[in-house]
């Protein structure tokens, strides 16, 4: 009987031909690998087969592509500035490598378990912004911490409200989270400053932007594809008691800026044609830059799933966010704003309409008022140890579902105060 091939994928692998997600790479079993002296090995970029990932920069100059050159580097940054046309072929000849028999000699070689690879960072971030796209999340939170408020604030329908995050604290998936100090709330005596006390997660979905834009000139609704390279999972944890303090009049700013995690694989949008949706029903019409009644649909099915040290605790519904990736791009760059590439744009935390569905521990401990029971016992927000993995699924073509890449992140305790608390002498 011949070997199994990793060629040889099951039809409904969720890594398979209809998917083919991009990251970046680094073998553990060459010299200088991670963990290894002269600290980590060559970067390359990959695509995800199965449980394996393609070298391909190497295949692309084994098989005489002509993107080889800006395959070849340590990040995708150079692809994600080519424009969708190369996407799309570059897509076009990793599936036709991956699935052609005549290209089975050359490639095979080329394909390294994941076991044996460690994933990075797989682009450069240029900005960060993230946004306040569900209904539900906004309805939630202002519940909580104004119940005796409107539900939205005045624009929420009006506009996809965002605020700009520190591109330099997106870390890739597998990275563990260092508990923030921060100054909150301390009673009568006036705020104090320390580890944060109500440290959250927040499911969320990043877009990331290739193709860059002219200044002064707004993108419009219809040229999401033209920009947005493709999609990746993302948390991006906050501290609740130093944001509550910090967030008036400006907004979050320390309770934000500490991490962001991503997913090691970024979806290509092409890849979720099928998950397609309109999004839900509006009952306040949108200015015409952001009215998207005559453009394809703007929505994605994703299914979204939360776990806390393996054990699930929400399954959070991205079809079922208000504002669209189309429209926060067109928000954003509304006042002229431009894109660079490797811009990250993220959805807001993904909450749906039932109890189950919330996607932060703030609404689903409803601010610390219900604690979360856990195997390992009850939780208001999170303590140091804890693990918090997000994972979602997707309709692919022709009946089939891919899986985008998780994200994990363990949380280690806070650094000590004083002198030398950073590692300096």
């Amino acid at each position: 009987m011949a070997p199994h091939s990793p060629l040889d994928l099951a039809d409904d692998d969720p890594f398979g031909p209809h998917h083919l997600p991009y990251g970046v790479f680094s073998a553990l079993a060459e010299p200088g690998g991670p963990g290894r002296p002269g600290g980590a090995g060559r970067r390359r970029i990959g695509v995800r087969y199965g449980d394996h990932v393609l070298d391909l920069g190497a295949a692309a100059e084994a098989l005489g592509s002509p993107h080889a050159a800006l395959l070849a580097g340590p990040t995708l940054n150079p692809l994600l500035a080519a424009g969708r046309p190369v996407w799309q072929a570059v897509r076009a000849q990793a599936r036709a490598w991956l699935t052609g028999p005549e290209h089975r000699r050359a490639v095979a070689p080329l394909l390294r378990p994941l076991a044996d690879a460690a994933l990075h960072l797989p682009f450069e971030v240029a900005d960060y912004v993230d946004f306040y796209a569900s209904e539900h999340h906004a309805t939630n939170v202002s519940t909580i911490f104004r119940p005796n408020a409107p539900a939205l604030p005045p624009p929420w329908k009006h506009l996809p409200i965002g605020y700009h995050g520190r591109a330099g604290t997106v870390v890739v998936s597998g990275t563990p989270v260092v508990r923030p100090r921060g100054q909150y709330r301390g009673g009568a005596a006036g705020p104090v400053a320390g580890p944060t006390r109500r440290l959250d997660f927040e499911a969320e979905v990043g877009f990331v932007v290739g193709a860059p834009s002219s200044h002064g000139r707004p993108v419009p609704l219809t040229a999401l594809r033209d920009h947005v390279f493709g999609v990746c999972l993302l948390n991006d944890w906050s501290a609740r008691d130093v944001q509550a303090w910090e967030s008036q009049p400006l907004g979050p700013f320390l309770g934000k800026s500490f991490a962001t995690s991503v997913a090691a694989w970024v979806t290509p949008l092409d890849a979720l044609d099928a998950a397609r949706t309109a999004p839900p029903p509006r009952d306040t019409p949108p200015l015409p830059y952001l009215d998207d009644s005559a453009a394809e649909p703007g929505g994605l099915d994703l299914a979204l799933e939360v776990a806390v040290n393996g054990h699930t605790v929400s399954r959070p519904p991205f079809s079922s966010m208000y504002w669209t990736a189309a429209q926060q791009l067109a928000h954003l760059t509304a006042n002229g704003a431009s894109l660079r590439t490797g811009d990250l744009f993220a959805s807001g935390t993904v909450s749906g309409p039932r109890p189950e569905e919330r996607g932060c521990l703030l609404e689903l401990t409803w601010g610390g008022r219900e604690p979360l029971r856990l195997p390992g016992g009850e939780r208001t927000f999170l303590e140091d140890g804890d693990e918090v993995t997000l994972r979602a699924t997707a309709p692919g073509p022709d009946g089939t579902r891919l899986s985008l890449g998780e994200v994990t992140g363990r949380v280690l305790p806070a650094l000590p105060e004083g002198p030398g608390a950073d590692g300096a002498a």
